[in-house]
C-alpha cells in the first residue's frame, strides 16, 4: 500500500527568498564583481567564504560567495513566515519522504532546516534572522531604509529570484509548491513535457524557476538574479559591463515570459548573472491563472523579438 501525497502547505508559508550560497574558483574576482560592478556591500568572512548585501535588504546577508574548485552553487535559503511555518514545513517534508536535517545557522540565520529537492539542489529554512543594523558611514538618511545606496557600481536593490536548471522540471517545481509557492508561468512543450516553470512564494510573479537541463545533469544552476530599481540601472550596468571587460551574454532586452526587462552577464568565477527590473508585474490575484506558454510561442524569441542565444540553453554551473 502506498501513502497518499502530502497535502501543500498554503500560501505565505514561506515568506520569501533569503540568501543563496555561489561557489567560485576566483573568489576575490568574484567578490570585486558583485561590489564593486553591483555594488554590493562585504560584511564579513569565515573559513573561505564572504558574506554580501544588498542595500535595501532588513537581514544581515543576501549572497554568500565561497572559494571552491568549479563554479555552482550552495543552499539556497528561504525564511519560514513563523517558527509555528518552520515547524509545519518540517512535518510536512518529512511526511513527503525528504531527507531532512537541523544545522546551525548561519550568515544571521538561526536554526535552519536542511533539505534538498528532487534533482539535489539544497534548500535552507529558518525563521529566526539578524535584522542589519549599518555602521555610522553606511546610515540612511531615510530611517525606513536599511543601507545608504551605493556609492557605486549599479546599486542592485535586492536578491531577486533564483534559476535552477533540473532534469525533471515538474517534479522540482512540485517541491516548491508542496511548500506554498504558486506556479505563475510555463513552458509546455508538444510532447506535453513541462520545460520550465515560474514560481512564487510572494506577490511578486516570480522567486524560484526550473528550466530543463539540455545536458541531462543534476542540481546545476542557471542564474541568480538581482533587481535594479529602474531599466536605465540595467542600461548603465552596460557601460560598466563593458568599461570593465565583464563578459555580456545576451540583453539588454525584454523577456516574453513575465515581461522582465533583462542582462545577462558572467562573473568572474563563470556563474551566470542576470540584473533584472520586475518592478512592475505583481501576482495580487488570489486564484491566479497559471499561463502556458507552447513550444510555437517560444520559437518566437523574446518579447521584442529577439531570439534566446543558444549559450542559454547550454551553459550552467558547474559545466557539464
Amino acid at each position: 500500500m502506498t501513502s497518499a501525497p502530502a497535502a501543500a502547505l498554503p500560501w505565505g508559508t514561506v515568506a520569501h527568498l533569503g540568501t543563496v550560497e555561489l561557489f567560485t574558483p576566483e573568489l576575490e574576482g568574484s567578490v570585486w564583481f558583485f561590489t564593486e560592478i553591483l555594488g554590493m556591500t562585504e560584511t564579513g568572512r569565515h573559513d573561505g567564504s564572504v558574506l554580501l548585501r544588498t542595500f535595501d535588504n532588513y537581514e544581515t546577508t543576501s549572497l554568500i560567495v565561497t572559494e571552491r574548485d568549479l563554479p555552482g552553487m550552495g543552499p539556497t535559503a528561504v525564511r519560514a513566515s513563523s517558527p509555528d511555518a518552520l515547524d509545519r514545513i518540517e512535518r510536512t517534508l518529512g511526511d513527503a519522504g525528504h531527507d531532512l536535517t537541523w544545522i546551525d545557522g548561519y550568515a544571521g540565520h538561526g536554526r535552519t532546516l536542511r533539505t534538498t529537492d528532487p534533482d539535489g539542489h539544497e534548500l535552507d529554512v529558518y525563521f529566526d534572522t539578524r535584522w542589519y543594523e549599518a555602521p555610522e558611514q553606511l546610515r540612511p538618511a531615510l530611517k525606513n531604509q536599511p543601507q545608504a545606496k551605493p556609492n557605486r557600481g549599479v546599486g542592485v536593490r535586492r536578491l531577486d529570484h533564483v534559476n535552477y536548471l533540473a532534469q525533471d522540471v515538474l517534479a522540482n517545481a512540485e517541491f516548491h509548491q508542496l511548500l506554498g509557492a504558486r506556479p505563475t508561468e510555463q513552458i509546455r512543450l508538444d510532447s506535453g513535457r513541462i520545460a520550465a516553470r515560474w514560481l512564487t512564494y510572494t506577490q511578486k510573479s516570480y522567486d524560484v524557476v526550473y528550466t530543463e537541463d539540455w545536458t541531462g545533469s543534476t542540481g546545476r544552476l542557471h542564474h541568480i538574479a538581482f533587481a535594479t530599481d529602474g531599466r536605465e540601472d540595467i542600461l548603465r550596468a552596460c557601460d560598466i559591463c563593458i568599461d570593465h571587460d565583464v563578459f555580456i551574454e545576451t540583453g539588454p532586452h525584454k523577456h516574453a515570459i513575465q515581461q522582465t526587462f533583462f542582462l545577462y552577464v558572467y562573473e568572474p568565477g563563470g556563474n551566470r548573472i542576470e540584473l533584472c527590473n520586475p518592478l512592475t508585474r505583481l501576482v495580487l490575484a488570489p486564484d491566479w491563472r497559471l499561463i502556458t506558454w507552447t513550444e510555437d510561442e517560444r520559437k518566437k524569441g523574446q518579447a521584442w523579438g529577439l531570439q534566446t542565444i543558444e549559450s542559454f540553453h547550454t551553459h550552467g554551473t558547474p559545466l557539464a
